[in-house]
C-alpha cells in the first residue's frame, strides 16, 4: 500500500537518485569512467567520521546507514540510504574531513567514484551543479524532521516513524504487491529512533499485540500501515 497521503515520506528521503538522472549521457559517462564496484558485507564500514574523503559513494544494490557516534560510544543513524542514491559528498563539496560514517546494513554493491571524476562531473554540467544544490536544500528538510521528532515526539511515535521510513527503503525493487520485508536490527532500530535496544523490543512487542505488525526473528513486516501512521502522531 502507497503511503500518499497517508505521510509525507518525502520529508523523510534525501533526492541524490533524481540528481543523476538529471545528467546527459556523455556527463554521466564521465562521471562513472572510472568507478570501482566494491562488495560490502553486512557491517562493514565504508568510510569513517573524520576520515579524509578520496571519492563518493553511488549505491548499487542493498542499505547503507550514516551514523555519528557520540562520546558514549552510542550511535546515532541519521539516514539510511538505498538503491541509486550517492553518500559521501558532502565533504567532497566543503573540503573538509567526513562528518559522519557509513556502514553497510546488509550485503551491498557500492561504486566507488573518485573524487577528481566527481569534482570534474560537477564544475562541467551546470545542471548537475543545480539539481545537487537543490538535493542539499531538501536534505536540511529531512534532517530538521529528525531533530523535531527527537526531541518532541514520544518513544513509540518515534519508533513508528523509523518502521514507516525502513518500509518505503525496503520497498524499493519490489512488484506492487510484493511483500515488504524489513530486515533490521534491534540496535539499529534504536540507533534510528533515539531508543534503548530494550525499549525497541518491548514497542515492537505492543505494536504486534495490536496486530499492526508482524515479526519473524529479526524480520518485521506491516501489517496495517494507517494504524503506523497513526501512531507515528506525525503532522
Amino acid at each position: 500500500m502507497s503511503l500518499s497521503g497517508l505521510f509525507p515520506i518525502d520529508r523523510w528521503t534525501f533526492t541524490t537518485r533524481f540528481v543523476l538522472q538529471s545528467l546527459s549521457q556523455n556527463d554521466r559517462d564521465a562521471l562513472l569512467a572510472r568507478q570501482t564496484n566494491i562488495s560490502y558485507m553486512k557491517g562493514e564500514v565504508i568510510f569513517r567520521e573524520n576520515t579524509v574523503p578520496s571519492g563518493v559513494y553511488l549505491i548499487i544494490s542493498g542499505k547503507v546507514k550514516k551514523y555519528r557516534v557520540s562520546g558514549q560510544a552510542k550511535a546515532q543513524i541519521i539516514y539510511v540510504a538505498g538503491q541509486g542514491e550517492l553518500v559521501g559528498y558532502h565533504a567532497i563539496l566543503s573540503e573538509e574531513r567526513y562528518p559522519d560514517s557509513a556502514a553497510a546494513m546488509e550485503p551491498c554493491k557500492i561504486a566507488y567514484i573518485p573524487k577528481e571524476d566527481f569534482t570534474g562531473t560537477l564544475y562541467n554540467s551546470p545542471s548537475f551543479s543545480r539539481y545537487l544544490l537543490k538535493s542539499l536544500s531538501h536534505e536540511f528538510t529531512v534532517y530538521a524532521n529528525m531533530l523535531s521528532t527527537l526531541m518532541q515526539h514520544s518513544a513509540s511515535e518515534r519508533l513508528a516513524i523509523a518502521l514507516i521510513i525502513l518500509r518505503e527503503k525496503f520497498k524499493e525493487g519490489l512488484q506492487e504487491d510484493g511483500e515488504i520485508v524489513i530486515s533490521v536490527s534491534r540496535s539499529d532500530l534504536g540507533a534510528m529512533s533515539g531508543l534503548a535496544e530494550e525499549n525497541v523490543i518491548r514497542l515492537l512487542r505492543d505494536f504486534k499485540t495490536q496486530k499492526i505488525i508482524e515479526i519473524e526473528g529479526r524480520n518485521i513486516i506491516v501489517l496495517d500501515i494507517r494504524s503506523l501512521v497513526k501512531e507515528s502522531n506525525y503532522p
